[in-house]
């Protein structure tokens, strides 16, 4: 399964790299899950970066979103591109695991601010302070994905 990692990338240089590393790292959840990272996997071409990553998003079988303090850039409809590919991700019906940064939300740009109340009203999300904080969620989220799409199970051992 293809996990399509989003968020302000300046912000979360340092998560994102931890991220790929663990998942791929990892003996169990490397079996199951591919990253996909936008500076790490889309070369130089002749195409809008907005046009990568949402046909991205669209190839992708989970959305997982490391919110911040910063909402990002914003394209002509004055969403980010954090925004957008959340919206195209909930408008599929992807799985959509969001991790937000801090514990609070007063320093976090007002639009950061709303995105993450719209989320809270849809699904639930997890909060981290630092990368060590944020793996592990990440690894029990994806446990219980795989528990819950019947891809590991928890048979009796004797069965």
């Amino acid at each position: 399964m293809r996990i399509f990692v989003s968020s302000v990338q300046k912000e979360f240089v340092t998560e994102r790299k931890a991220l790929a590393e663990y998942l791929s790292g990892d003996p169990l959840l490397r079996r199951f899950f591919e990253t996909f990272l936008f500076e790490r996997d889309v070369p130089a071409s002749d195409r809008r970066p907005d046009a990568v990553y949402l046909d991205e998003v669209r190839d992708c079988d989970l959305y997982l979103g490391l919110f911040g303090d910063d909402y990002g850039w914003k394209s002509v409809d004055g969403l980010s591109p954090t925004h957008l590919e959340y919206n195209e991700a909930t408008r599929l019906g992807k799985t959509r695991l969001i991790f937000v940064k801090g514990m609070t939300d007063d320093a976090k740009h007002p639009k950061m601010q709303a995105l993450i109340r719209e989320v809270g009203s849809q699904l639930v999300r997890r909060r981290f302070q630092k990368t060590t904080d944020l793996l592990p969620d990440v690894y029990a989220s994806l446990v219980d994905h795989l528990e819950a799409t019947g891809n590991l199970t928890r048979a009796p051992w004797d069965a």
